[in-house]
């Protein structure tokens, strides 16, 4: 049943949330999710057969969300395609700067699940990287910017890239770092620059 039309399964999934991505999908167990949802382990079990079953709503649930806000950054940015791209690193850096700030929830599930490549919160995952990589590639197409597709693909190992060593640094500099050799690779595919 879709949340929206399913509030206890929303509040589930809404209180799983909140732990997997504070503690890790690892370290949060079915009874912590079931209390902070208020509700019993039986309502949690009705609702999600399994802990992975559980862990793969939340990552679908922060799919939309996580793509609608890097399309507001890009949206709402000034000057040309390269600013809009280097936009969603500079908030991307703003929000990394906030002291609750753990990471990129699907790169730090895939890590956790890195022995489980068939688990579906991977899949999940998979699906939401290649939703941001096409959203961005048609950005990039609909700009005329040459091979879209693959200056997509670079600017998502440079995020995700940057997230990974502010994961170890703890320094948000590395995706502002990332954002401006973003903005560099576009400009190097823009043909209006030539």
């Amino acid at each position: 049943m879709p949340d929206a039309t399913n509030p206890t399964r929303k509040r589930i999934v809404d209180a799983a949330t909140k732990l997997f991505y504070a503690e890790g999908i690892g370290r949060v167990s079915m009874d912590a999710v079931a209390e902070k949802a208020g509700l019993t382990k039986r309502t949690l079990y009705y609702h999600f057969k399994s802990k992975d079953d559980l862990v793969a709503a939340y990552l679908e649930a922060r799919d939309q969300p996580n793509l609608k806000q890097m399309a507001g950054w890009f949206g709402a940015a000034d000057g040309g395609v390269d600013g809009k791209v280097e936009a969603i690193f500079a908030n991307l850096a703003r929000v990394a700067r906030h002291p609750k700030w753990k990471g990129c929830g699907f790169l730090r599930t895939a890590a956790e699940l890195a022995a489980m490549p068939g688990h579906p919160a991977i899949k999940a995952g998979a699906r939401h990287k290649a939703n941001f990589e096409n959203w961005l590639a048609g950005e990039m197409r609909s700009r005329g910017l040459a091979d879209p597709q693959a200056l997509a693909r670079e600017i998502v190992l440079l995020m995700d890239g940057a997230f990974s060593i502010m994961l170890i640094h703890r320094n948000p500099d590395y995706i502002e770092a990332a954002g401006r050799a973003a903005g560099l690779l576009v400009r190097t595919r823009n043909p209006a620059n030539e």
